[in-house]
């Protein structure tokens, strides 16, 4: 039984993998969409990760379509209780920004879509700055009190303002931040490490990166002279031109073939070794890409299998 791990200063106990729901309603139709998260769930995963945002980009769509797909499948397995459900707000087209209106109808919003009473854990996905904290933290402290939402946090924001968000909550009473979710993995560590990951650490806070294969290239499927057909490739075939991006695959095959795992596993099983990281984020259109997500949970790496990657991504 794979031990599940607390956010934050919060009571959600989560399995260390994150399945990423931006993929549900994009290239995972409804029938691929239960499939996946009837595998993820079947092996122990309790942690789904969606936006109300999820998938307005593609032609045809308005936003929604993942939390919609996510909110049948609950009601179809009547599950609710034994899943951790994260969305986020302020990217839907109708339900821009984080005023305090926006933030309380984008909610109600959401909760239509899952089909359920309350969010575990709700994000503020990019923070607006031209938008007081004193405005944001308020409304998400309200949405807490009237039980809508359990704990909250957020994605893409600046240490200056995750800093102010909880100086303010602290002097307060509000409803505090308890995870963060960065763009982190191991060829983009800059947008994490440092001032960031300090001050998480320093308050308590968990980290669910995002990105946590670098859209596909620390899958290893990117090499010199291969085409993948993913509507990401370009996004990670662009780290097959760095230096350090060929030293990571190096070090990420070797590892691999010594403890005969998938290089996304070891990939995966580094991150979650990280300082403040609870859980990664990673998603899958199709059952058969899950097992290697999977089995993050069960690969410890040495400290100097850790520190042998740590050198490669430097």
């Amino acid at each position: 039984m794979t031990s599940l791990r607390t956010l934050g200063s919060s009571d959600l106990k989560v399995f260390p993998l994150a399945l990423g729901g931006n993929v549900f309603g994009w290239t995972a139709d409804e029938a691929a969409t239960f499939a996946v998260l009837d595998a993820y769930t079947a092996a122990g995963g309790n942690f789904l990760d969606t936006a109300d945002s999820y998938s307005a980009w593609i032609e045809g769509n308005s936003g929604g379509e993942s939390e919609t797909l996510i909110g049948k499948w609950l009601k179809a397995r009547g599950n609710r209780d034994d899943v951790v459900i994260a969305t986020k707000v302020s990217q839907h087209p109708d339900y821009p920004g984080l005023s305090a209106a926006n933030i309380k109808a984008a909610a109600d919003a959401s909760l239509r879509r899952l089909g359920t009473d309350r969010i575990d854990l709700y994000y503020t996905h990019f923070d607006k700055p031209e938008t007081p904290v004193e405005e944001i933290v308020g409304a998400l402290d309200e949405l807490v009190r009237a039980g809508k939402v359990r704990q909250v946090a957020a994605s893409n924001i600046t240490p200056e303002r995750l800093k102010a968000s909880l100086d303010l909550a602290e002097r307060e009473g509000l409803a505090r931040y308890v995870a963060v979710q960065p763009h982190y993995n191991l060829v983009s560590r800059a947008t994490y490490e440092g001032p960031l990951q300090d001050l998480a650490a320093d308050a308590g806070l968990s980290a669910v990166p995002y990105y946590a294969l670098a859209a596909g290239f620390l899958t290893g499927k990117y090499r010199p002279g291969t085409t993948v057909d993913s509507p990401r490739a370009s996004g990670a075939a662009k780290h097959l031109e760095t230096e350090r991006g060929r030293r990571v695959l190096t070090v990420l095959d070797a590892i691999a073939r010594e403890r005969d795992a998938e290089i996304a596993t070891v990939a995966l099983a580094w991150l979650a070794s990280r300082p403040t990281v609870a859980a990664p984020i990673a998603s899958a259109r199709t059952v058969d890409q899950l097992p290697a997500l999977l089995a993050v949970a069960d690969l410890d790496l040495t400290a100097a299998e850790q520190d042998r990657l740590t050198e490669a991504s430097a």
